[in-house]
């Protein structure tokens, strides 16, 4: 009886030691493994930005944006050429393609295209089936709050005013964070495309639990699309009323 209690004792201390070592990889391991795939990455970055900018077109443009007459920003109403909406080339699955700076958190990031597991352990990941940074629409990044560089452990102490910049193969693109919200997982709803363009930051909440989502809204106020994104916003649908 002594003997199996021994053993049955050994077994959980065993076991405890194991647990602390996993946790202590999550927390601290991985981010050494992200830190060097960001390090990496930024060589991959660069090379993209070169071969990118070989493909960057001009897809649309429309009349600029209204101004009210009379301001010191009134335009002339004949001559005033008309805004340019310029794309990108989209980037290859777990591609590096472009670098995040957030100053409020001191952060500089490089995103990658893609948010499966194993794109996320080396940064921020974009949703494919959004818009791209920097284009009309709303551009959804996804990033660990805790584990794997923990690139948005701070994201909460992002407010209305604050700026992210996004540089691109196209350019930089400065947003301006708009809103700061807490859903469900499931509300989905928060990647729908948005009239104008937008950047939306999502991440676990609260620390060290994935109980809720923290979205950071933020909207695009410079930049090569600027422009088109502001006067995109005036065109109405069509079967609007």
């Amino acid at each position: 009886m002594t003997r199996t209690l021994k053993a049955t004792g050994w077994i959980m201390i065993g076991l405890g030691v194991l647990i602390l070592v996993f946790l202590g990889y999550q927390l601290v391991g991985t981010n050494f493994l992200t830190a060097r795939s960001q390090d990496l990455a930024q060589q991959t970055v660069e090379d993209h930005f070169v071969a990118a900018q070989e493909e960057i077109e001009v897809v649309d443009t429309l009349p600029p944006p209204t101004v009210e007459p009379g301001t010191p920003e009134s335009p002339p109403p004949e001559d005033e050429p008309r805004v340019v909406h310029y794309s990108e080339p989209t980037p290859a699955a777990g591609l590096g393609f472009g670098v995040m700076t957030i100053p409020k958190i001191d952060t500089e990031l490089v995103l990658f295209e893609g948010v499966d597991r194993a794109t996320l352990k080396k940064g921020p990941g974009h949703m494919p089936w959004t818009a791209l940074p920097g284009q009309p629409g709303n551009a959804v990044v996804s990033g660990h709050r805790t584990t794997y560089g923990a690139p948005f452990f701070d994201l909460d102490l992002l407010e209305p005013g604050d700026e992210i910049s996004v540089e691109t193969a196209l350019g930089i693109h400065t947003y301006v964070v708009r809103d700061s919200l807490i859903v469900s997982p499931t509300a989905v709803e928060v990647t729908d495309p948005k009239r104008g363009a937008w950047l939306t930051l999502t991440t676990c909440n609260p620390k060290f639990s994935a109980r809720e989502r923290l979205i950071i809204s933020a909207e695009l106020v410079d930049g090569p699309n600027f422009a088109y994104a502001l006067a995109e916003k005036e065109v109405v649908p069509a079967g609007a009323s």
